[in-house]
């Protein structure tokens, strides 16, 4: 199974995958590493998929999957989940509605689906905490990394590194005036990651120096990634703003024996 390795100087026992699409069993415009259920995909199909994602990288329990609403809230995972992905199926791993989790737990991935909003990872220099954020533009504006790196710093040890997994890029993601101010009330700053189009009233947004900003302003200065756009990549990445009816690719964090 084919995935990207965050390249960034995190301990060797803190471990990533963000998945691509490739090397899965769902078909059409699922094909074919769609691992969401809230699809329309076949529930056996992405139930394999979650299988094989487990077996090739040996995860100890099933990564805890979120119900991402698009919010600011993040969850402390404090127990492995339980359960047989192919006997649980969708039931299984649902954790309470939230957009990002952390644990300090050996071996407990934290999971967040994507197919154009950006994964955010984040962990420890010791190598102790570990966290996944899904970061739509909503929970962006609305506080989702500094609500997380408040919480997380209380139990963390060292500095915060952060890496920003694939997204739709600066070049695609098109919004309105309405967008662009939500920002712009909150920081001047973000005046930057939104560049104007030949269309009134619209500009395409910059997902990752958005979050990089918030980052930064939060006092995380290691900050790696926000090389990809999943919507030109059609090979390698769903994307919802290109396909609309497709599949979800999972970024997942966990610290290893």
């Amino acid at each position: 199974m084919r995935g990207i390795q965050p390249n960034w100087p995190a301990p060797t026992w803190v471990r990533a995958i963000s998945t691509t699409r490739l090397d899965g069993v769902s078909q059409g415009c699922y094909n074919s590493l769609n691992l969401g259920y809230h699809v329309k995909d076949s529930p056996s199909h992405v139930a394999l998929n979650r299988l094989r994602l487990a077996q090739q990288f040996n995860f100890m329990y099933e990564p805890m999957w979120l119900n991402q609403k698009h919010t600011t809230k993040v969850i402390e995972i404090k127990t492995p989940p339980q359960g047989d992905p192919l006997v649980d199926g969708e039931k299984g791993y649902l954790a309470e509605q939230a957009d990002g989790a952390f644990t300090q737990l050996t071996g407990v991935p934290c999971a967040v689906l994507t197919a154009d909003c950006l994964p955010v990872l984040l962990c420890d220099t010791q190598g102790t905490l570990v966290a996944a954020l899904h970061c739509g533009w909503r929970g962006l504006a609305g506080g989702i990394i500094e609500n997380t790196l408040n919480t997380i710093r209380l139990k963390a040890n060292g500095e915060i590194l952060a890496w920003l997994g694939p997204a739709i890029g600066p070049n695609c993601f098109e919004v309105g005036d309405d967008v662009r101010d939500v920002f712009l009330k909150d920081s001047f700053k973000s005046a930057n990651a939104f560049k104007p189009t030949s269309k009134p009233g619209k500009w395409m947004g910059d997902l990752y120096q958005l979050a990089s900003l918030r980052l930064r302003d939060m006092g995380v200065k290691d900050i790696y990634g926000g090389d990809y756009c999943t919507y030109t990549d059609d090979k390698h990445f769903f994307s919802y703003r290109r396909d609309k009816e497709t599949g979800r690719m999972a970024t997942i964090i966990w610290l290893a024996l």
